[in-house]
């Protein structure tokens, strides 16, 4: 996540007009910095913490702003700051925790002009682009995208096609992910060790970005009721490791479902419903497919030199969350 104090940029990183087709001052104007405040008893306060600082990018007229779910999850007051120094509140209008992007809404003036929606096709593996934050082109560097491909995260979060870009942005939560024609392709979500680069496919530090992709089909659902309308997904509650080629229990969440069915930190995950469990990736697919949240997950796991089965009540996830409040 960003800082109070946010990491400058080297100058040799930084977008230059005479180097980019589209306005890039007018780009960058569509970002915003956002604050949110958390409740010291939101059930997401003691792993994301009660003060959340990044970015986010304007995409409508009307001041709504998409950024990355994780800054404004179970957020009670959030303040948005335009380039030109406008302050404004708002309020969260909705978080899909499948793709991980949020919306908040600016509750006063923001003079700041969209950005155009674009798509994650629109950009290649190897292809420049420009990962921007709140500040201008300080706080904006140019990278080119290392990678497209499946990411799972070991909070029960996967997705198909993530674009992955270095160098990497020092402050990147929410930072806009720009096409070379100054179209919104992602928003920055992560600092990930060990991307692979184009074409020397050497490793290299770099940032995730959620493709934009995944919020239109949804974007009116969660601007009329908070959340998507299909089935939650069943939610257990841990955190998995993927590491020496097993997968490991790596945290559990106080009180959730895997917690209440006595799983702990450091079990072996063996099996799903009978099936092995190959990849972080497959793992979760395999109790996703299981049905809907309130489905029982049968697991097979290992633990301290035995082997026995556990059966987990999943629960949909945003039961445990305070829901956004809509205005």
């Amino acid at each position: 996540m960003s800082e109070d104090n946010p990491t400058r940029i080297p100058t040799e990183l930084q977008p230059r007009q005479s180097e980019i087709e589209y306005d890039l001052k007018n780009a960058l104007g569509a970002i915003v910095s956002l604050r949110a405040t958390i409740p010291e008893d939101a059930f997401t306060a003691s792993i994301l913490g009660t003060e959340r600082v990044g970015h986010g990018v304007a995409i409508g007229d009307s001041g709504l702003i998409v950024t990355i779910g994780y800054l404004v999850t179970e957020a009670d007051a959030i303040w948005l700051v335009s380039q030109s120094g406008q302050v404004a509140t708002g309020h969260v209008v909705g978080y899909d925790y499948e793709s991980g992007l949020g919306l908040v809404q600016a509750l006063g003036t923001l003079d700041v002009p969209p950005m155009k929606i674009g798509s994650a096709t629109m950009i290649q593996a190897g292809g420049e682009v420009v990962l921007a934050g709140y500040g201008g082109p300080d706080q904006s560097i140019k990278a080119s995208v290392a990678a497209k491909r499946e990411f799972a995260g070991y909070w029960e979060y996967v997705l198909e096609e993530a674009v992955f870009t270095s160098p990497p942005h020092p402050n990147w939560g929410g930072t806009a992910l720009i096409s070379s024609c100054g179209h919104l392709c992602g928003i920055g979500s992560l600092y990930i060790d060990q991307v692979l680069t184009q074409p020397q496919r050497q490793s290299a530090d770099g940032n995730m970005s959620v493709p934009i992709d995944l919020l239109t089909p949804v974007m009116d659902e969660l601007l009329s009721y908070g959340r998507t309308l299909k089935p939650a997904r069943p939610w257990l509650g841990f955190f998995v490791s993927d590491a020496e080629s097993s997968l490991m229990i790596a945290g559990i969440y106080e009180n959730a479902p895997a917690s209440q069915a006595d799983l702990r930190a450091g079990d072996v995950v063996l099996e799903v419903a009978g099936k092995p469990a190959l990849s972080l990736a497959a793992f979760f697919r395999s109790i996703w497919a299981l049905g809907p949240a309130g489905t029982e997950i049968p697991l097979t796991l290992h633990r301290d030199g035995d082997t026995f089965e556990a059966r987990v009540q999943s629960v949909d996830r945003r039961d445990f969350w305070r829901s956004p409040s809509l205005h």
